[in-house]
Formats: structure tokens, sequence, C-alpha cells
């Protein structure tokens, strides 16, 4: 394997690499990949706090937390579709992963 940001030679098992410190992709220090956000925290977020994006701004998604809190969740039809989309586990996080049940 080796390093994708200085390209020199590291170890299956490293989490960083040695020449440049660089993170290696898919691990965490603890050397277990990065599950999605947790699925309950994003539905209490999005049930009581969804008017104003705060369910969006927790899955990383900037932009359609700010763009959600202008338009009171889109008059509510947003926020609605957002549940929804949560309860059926149907919502990935902002890097693509999906909600985490456990």
């Amino acid at each position: 394997m080796f390093c994708q940001k200085c390209g020199a030679k590291i170890n299956d098992e490293a989490v960083i690499c040695v020449k440049c410190g660089c993170a290696v992709s898919g691990k965490s220090i603890s050397g277990v990949q990065k599950d999605g956000k947790n699925w309950l925290v994003t539905l209490l977020l999005s049930l009581f706090l969804g008017y104003w994006g705060f369910d969006r701004f927790y899955l990383g998604y900037i932009g359609l937390g700010i763009l959600k809190l202008c338009t009171f969740g889109g008059c509510g039809i947003w926020w609605l579709i957002d549940l929804i989309l949560i309860i059926t586990n149907s919502m990935v996080d902002s890097d693509g992963k999906p909600l985490n049940k456990t």
C-alpha cells in the first residue's frame, strides 16, 4: 500500500503515513472505518428542529441547511419529506454514507 499524498510505501495496517503524517483513506485512528451519522440523532433533530435545518447541518449539508432555515423547512413540505426519508432510512450524510442505526 502506498500513501495517497506523498507516495511512500506504508504498512497495510497503518492508519497514518510515517513519512508525511497523512491519514490513510478509509481508516480512523482506532483503525475502524468511520460510520455515518447516527440515525436516532438525525431523526430527533429533524422532528424537533427540522423547520430550521438543524438535521441538514448535522448531516453536513451546510448550504441546504441554510436554505431550509431561510424557508422554514420549505413551509413545512421539505421538513415532512426529510422526516419521511429519515424514517425510511433513505437519507445519507454529506459523505454518502448511510445513517448508522447502532
